[in-house]
């Protein structure tokens, strides 16, 4: 469902599921440096960004966050998942009904070159490379695309 971050109680779980989820990544790729790792409550609920988050009854489980670059396009721009819930098709869900709720001729997407999971769930579901990104020594973003 739809999420409002001008919720404050909303918006402190996610930033505590993002936290978490981008400190799994940090791992995963060597690099603390992910901005949302950084982002503070007040950053978080200034996001220009459109979100849709997935529960458990009434337990946030999951998010995705996404922008339109322009007409043809849908960019997603992050996906979190409580780690408490990972790895149970959460993250595949909410790309699933971002699919479907806002179908665009291309979706954009880039991870960690080294979170194998995220490349992985990416590539299972249609996305291809379309290059590479070093954004700290040694350390690099895949960038990919689905549609034309």
């Amino acid at each position: 469902m739809p999420l409002d971050l001008s919720d404050r109680g909303l918006a402190e779980r996610l930033l505590a599921i993002q936290h978490a989820a981008y400190a799994v990544e940090a791992e995963l790729i060597g690099f603390h440096g992910i901005p949302p790792l950084q982002e503070d409550l007040a950053g978080l609920m200034s996001s220009t960004e459109f979100w849709l988050g997935r529960y458990d009854g009434t337990l946030l489980v999951g998010a995705v966050a996404y922008e339109f670059p322009d007409a043809r396009t849908v960019e997603i721009s992050r996906l979190v998942v409580d780690t408490a819930h990972a790895r149970r098709g959460h993250g595949k869900a909410l790309l699933d009904h971002l699919d479907h709720l806002e179908p665009r001729p291309i979706s954009l997407v880039s991870t960690g070159s080294a979170n194998t999971p995220a490349v992985t769930l990416y590539k299972a579901r249609g996305y291809t490379e379309t290059g590479q990104m070093e954004v700290a020594p040694g350390i690099y973003i895949t960038r990919f695309s689905r549609g034309s």
